[in-house]
Formats: structure tokens, C-alpha cells, sequence
């Protein structure tokens, strides 16, 4: 028995997914924010549950390697790399715009090229460009969005975009063969069909320097200094 657990934590939906042997046996996710922390145990829990198996029967762990979400992809690297150190199993990346071209290319009918797109907050987006087989085609880029975007590429052909970031960009990209799909959210289940074939070829990561690809760097604000209570110094 080969189990493969899949974490997918990379946007606003958390979701888990138990392989065996490439056989999906049992999936659970949560459409809900800031939900990773308190829900991503509980599911794993499910998972295992319902295929009827123990976590000690696990041999590998996959989890969505990035853009997106840092607090998202924090919890699903340290959950993951947890589980490997506790069961000594290889740990599995895939990359989160690779895991959406995967499952859009399942119903692509139009043969039209892949833009999946993370939100990356006001009119900027994590993206990659596609073939309809999901072969990249271009590097991972953080890009802002305007009327000028992917003028060159949709003057070749129609372009789907889709992905949490594409919603926002329907109203500036407003060339005929740019076509729009919604609700689309990176899943456990597309994420572990994909792990399994890089588990195969042992394609695993090193355990103690992997990191998720944020792609930029996480901004921490510092608090304001503003009406803040001035210590009291005493002579």
C-alpha cells in the first residue's frame, strides 16, 4: 500500500486528499478564511477516517509550494514537513499555479491556453502562462495588471484566465480572446494526482531546507507610534 496525503493551503480554501497508488480514496476541504490553522488537522483527521487506514500507513506527504497565501503556505510547509520528520516519508512540492493549469486542462475543450492567477492584492497577480496540455510556457511572475496585459499573447490566440485573481482583472483585460472562468480554487485532489507522478520519480524535497515560493517578500507593518503611552520616568 502506497499512501500519498495532499495538503493544498495556498488560498482562502483549505482541503486535504488521500491517494493510494495514484486511486484517490478520500478528500474533505473547507471554503472558508483564516481557517488553515484550526481546520488543516481536522481534515487530515477525516481523510483518514473515512479510507479507513492509519496515519502510520502513510508514505509520502504532498503540499502546494506557492505563490500564494504566506500565512497559507506556512501552515501546509510546517504541517507537511511535520508529518515527514514524524513518519520519516519524503516530502512532494507542487507548485500552486502548476496544480490549477492541471485541473483546467481536465475541462478545456477549446483548446485555448492556461492563465491561472493568484490574488496578490489590489491589481497585482501571481501568474504563469500555459499551453492547453499545462506545459509552462513562460516563468512565474509577479505582474500588475492594466489594459496593455497579455496584449501579445492574446493577439495569438484565446487565453482562459481563472484562478482567485482573475475576477478582478475581467474589467481591465478586455480583449476578445480573453476568456474568463470562474471559481476555480487550487484543490487536494489535483495536487496529489500530480505529487504521485513526481513521487515515482523521486522528485522529493529536502526536508530541512524547503521553503514555500512566496515570490515576494512578506511585508510586516510596523505598528504606529501614534498615541502610544510615553513611559513614565522617575528621577
Amino acid at each position: 500500500m502506497s499512501l500519498l496525503l495532499s495538503l493544498e493551503t495556498s488560498t482562502t480554501v483549505c482541503s486535504v486528499a488521500l491517494h493510494e497508488n495514484e486511486v484517490l480514496l478520500a478528500t474533505a476541504e473547507v471554503h472558508r478564511e483564516q481557517s488553515h490553522a484550526s481546520k488543516l488537522a481536522v481534515l487530515i483527521d477525516e481523510v483518514v477516517r473515512w479510507a479507513d487506514v492509519k496515519v502510520s500507513d502513510i508514505k509520502g506527504v504532498a503540499v502546494s509550494s506557492g505563490p500564494g497565501s504566506y500565512t497559507g503556505l506556512r501552515i501546509g510547509a510546517s504541517t507537511a514537513k511535520g508529518l515527514c520528520y514524524a513518519l520519516s516519508v519524503p516530502l512532494v512540492a507542487v507548485g500552486t499555479l502548476e496544480i490549477l493549469a492541471a485541473q483546467m486542462n481536465k475541462t478545456n475543450i477549446t483548446g485555448a491556453r492556461l492563465c491561472p492567477m493568484i490574488d496578490a492584492r489590489r491589481m497585482e497577480v501571481y501568474c504563469q502562462l500555459f499551453d492547453a496540455q499545462s506545459t509552462a510556457l513562460q516563468p512565474v511572475e509577479a505582474k500588475i495588471i492594466d489594459e496593455q496585459s497579455f496584449v501579445t499573447e492574446l493577439n495569438e490566440g484565446p487565453i482562459l484566465f481563472f484562478g482567485n485573481g482573475a475576477a478582478k482583472c475581467r474589467e481591465v483585460i478586455r480583449h476578445p480572446a480573453a476568456l474568463f472562468v470562474p471559481d476555480v480554487t487550487p484543490s487536494a485532489v489535483s495536487l496529489g494526482a500530480l505529487a504521485s507522478q513526481k513521487l515515482l520519480r523521486n522528485e522529493v524535497e529536502d526536508l530541512v531546507h524547503f521553503e514555500p515560493f512566496y515570490l515576494k517578500e512578506f511585508m510586516v507593518k510596523k505598528p504606529s507610534t501614534l498615541n502610544q503611552p510615553v513611559p513614565n520616568k522617575l528621577a
